[in-house]
């Protein structure tokens, strides 16, 4: 059983809706940012990873740093929840979509790697392994290799991991084990973030290290 139980608040694709998480223990309302630790088992390299959005969906759920608690909720532009379009031959996000706690990507900071200032959020993470998902759900996760995002001039990171309990976990350790067990998937991720912003009228992304994924 987790200790981390997520809480749900408001009806999906409402201005209301909220996921809290508690202490599955005591009961107590904690921040997935601050309170839930980086690392599940920093001995072994087993980090804790958030599930923001889950895979094959399209509201864009994200940890929100100003309220208390800091809860997920739906991202909002000029008061409209925003969506994530499909872009054939993808359905929303294609893999379960979230965050490490206790990180951030400094806005004051040059990144020496992309020459790029960090976006002000939580670290992004791509968790590639079979189980779909839900809101909250805290994964214990292994990395595997980085993509670096320019996102309208800020440096995104976005760290490709898989889960420690996926039948195929064990073999893959490195983004060529990614390439050999699940090929077009780093493609397919790449392509991902260079287009899915273009049906709402923006230009295409673009990445550092001409879009390849380095290993961990």
């Amino acid at each position: 059983m987790s200790q981390y139980a997520p809480r749900y608040i408001g009806q999906a694709n409402t201005l209301e809706h909220r996921v809290f998480q508690d202490d599955a223990s005591t009961g107590q309302a904690i921040s997935p940012w601050h309170d839930i630790p980086l690392f599940a088992d920093q001995n072994a390299g087993i980090l804790n990873m958030v599930v923001e959005v889950p895979r094959w969906t399209n509201a864009k759920m994200e940890i929100s740093k100003e309220e208390p608690f800091n809860p997920i909720k739906q991202d909002i532009k000029k008061g409209k929840l925003r969506f994530v379009r499909n872009c054939f031959p993808h359905h929303g996000y294609i893999w379960n979509y979230g965050a490490f706690p206790q990180t951030w990507e400094d806005p004051t900071v040059s990144h020496a790697e992309t020459k790029a200032k960090g976006d002000n959020d939580p670290l992004d993470v791509c968790e590639i392994g079979e189980a779909v998902g839900y809101a909250g759900q805290v994964k214990q996760v292994k990395v595997l290799g980085i993509m670096a995002l320019l996102d309208e001039g800020e440096t995104d990171w976005k760290v490709i991991v898989v889960d420690v309990t996926d039948p195929l976990a064990s073999k893959l350790n490195d983004i060529e084990d990614v390439e050999r067990h699940l090929p077009g998937l780093i493609r397919a991720t790449n392509e991902w973030f260079r287009i899915y912003k273009i049906p709402d009228g923006k230009p295409e992304n673009v990445f550092a290290f001409s879009g390849e994924a380095k290993n961990k």
